[in-house]
């Protein structure tokens, strides 16, 4: 029986930040998907992972990940330009899912994030809705606690904050290797490739109709 639902954020409740990567290598001339691939290289201890657990500055992350992408991909990418790409637009059936589930279930939200204070009043922030963030029964900020998906430890605090069983509970991202974690630890998994789909997938996980 399902008791929790949880959910990662972007790419998730909002559009996926991969189609503003595109166009800005494109528009710039870089290698096709090199923001992403500099993202997934070394993903644990790399300037991405360093900059969603806080331990580094602005600064630091924008001439690390320049460096990273140069030896990766062949293009120095300013970590700078590429926290603007991150903003993407709720969807708005995932946020009537979130509802509906809300009325039946707890609701957990892991999202990897970066320091407010790094990214100031840029769009990245304003992705964080205060109606939508209050559907959540318990949220977990990698930047606020130093830890950030896959990381097993983030998923068990999750569970535990929720008083569930991590078999009770489904949970949705929209990259595998969050995925594979919260399988291990006995949720059910969703990645997340559209809202319809899933949408549909949440509404044969749950039993509820979703929209």
């Amino acid at each position: 029986m399902i008791e929790a639902v949880i959910f990662d954020f972007g790419g998730v409740l909002t559009t996926s930040p991969f189609e503003a990567f595109a166009r800005f290598e494109q528009e710039r001339g870089y290698p096709v998907d090199i923001i992403r691939n500099t993202n997934a290289a070394n993903h644990l201890e790399n300037a991405w992972a360093k900059f969603e657990r806080a331990e580094i500055d602005l600064d630091t992350f924008d001439n690390l990940f320049a460096e990273e992408s140069l030896a990766l991909g062949g293009a120095a990418v300013r970590g700078r330009e590429v926290l603007p790409l991150l903003a993407g637009d709720l969807r708005p059936e995932m946020v009537e899912a979130l509802k509906r589930i809300k009325a039946r279930f707890k609701t957990g939200c892991i999202t990897n994030n970066l320091p407010a204070n790094a990214i100031g009043s840029q769009a990245g922030r304003t992705l964080y809705v205060a109606e939508v963030m209050t559907l959540f029964d318990h949220v977990i900020e990698s930047a606020k606690i130093g830890l950030r998906k896959p990381d097993p430890r983030i998923y068990r605090m999750m569970v535990e904050a929720l008083g569930v069983d991590a078999k009770a509970c489904v949970y949705l991202d929209d990259l595998g290797v969050n995925l594979k974690p919260a399988r291990e630890l006995g949720m059910a998994t969703i990645k997340v490739v559209s809202a319809a789909q899933a949408v549909g997938e949440l509404e044969a996980a749950t039993g509820l109709v979703l929209r």
